[in-house]
């Protein structure tokens, strides 16, 4: 009988102990669950890579906004031909007809039947002929005026906006000319100046694009 009940006191000191030993674990719960829990905020400070990716994609946009930019203001401007070579350049010169020294109040360029294309944006303000310029189109932007002379045919209207590269004419040799070329002429609020200005402009304006684009 004593070995009986000090067999039964042996097992229920045996079967505390893991109760004892669960209770203290029970007991450090709440510190374990605090480290768990700051470490659970740390986790979602971090960025992961869904919430990083707006920020990559924002760069990427920037990036492709500031060359579209730069693209966009390298169109804004063209050369009256596809090829410029000036045959006749502006100021006084001897006339082809006469052979007496007068003022050229214009640039004359190398070109066969091609086309001609507005500069920058503007209006087509004259279209007409006459006996000296031919066939001409005369285009605003800004306070410049610009003309095209001794076209062989007129492809605008007046009233119409144009666009850089915008086909207002294909070149000839109708007025006074000695030969198919283009004739242009540039004036600034009304008075002549050398469209080279132009041409002067447009070429620092696309240099400039080109660097900045290399840089991108």
């Amino acid at each position: 009988m004593r070995k009986i009940l000090l067999l039964i006191i042996s097992c229920v000191s045996f079967c505390t102990m893991p109760v004892q030993a669960q209770f203290n674990t029970i007991a450090k719960t709440p510190e374990r669950y605090k480290v768990e829990a700051l470490q659970e905020g740390m986790k979602k400070q971090e960025p992961t890579p869904e919430s990083a990716a707006p920020v990559q994609e924002t760069s990427v946009k920037s990036a492709d906004k500031r060359k579209q930019s730069w693209i966009d203001r390298y169109l804004s401007v063209s050369y009256p031909l596809q090829r410029i070579r000036i045959t006749s350049p502006y100021g006084y010169r001897k006339d082809p007809f006469t052979g007496k020294r007068k003022f050229h109040g214009g640039i004359d360029l190398h070109a066969r039947g091609e086309q001609a294309l507005a500069m920058m944006e503007g209006v087509v303000v004259k279209v007409g002929q006459d006996k000296t310029s031919g066939k001409y189109v005369t285009l605003r932007h800004g306070n410049y005026t610009v003309s095209y002379c001794h076209l062989s045919r007129v492809l605008t209207e007046k009233g119409r906006v144009v666009h850089p590269r915008d086909v207002v004419g294909i070149t000839g040799s109708t007025g006074r000319s000695t030969g198919e070329h283009l004739h242009i002429t540039c004036k600034l609020n009304g008075k002549s100046v050398n469209p080279s200005v132009l041409f002067d402009y447009i070429k620092s304006m696309q240099q400039e694009c080109v660097s900045a684009l290399a840089r991108l």
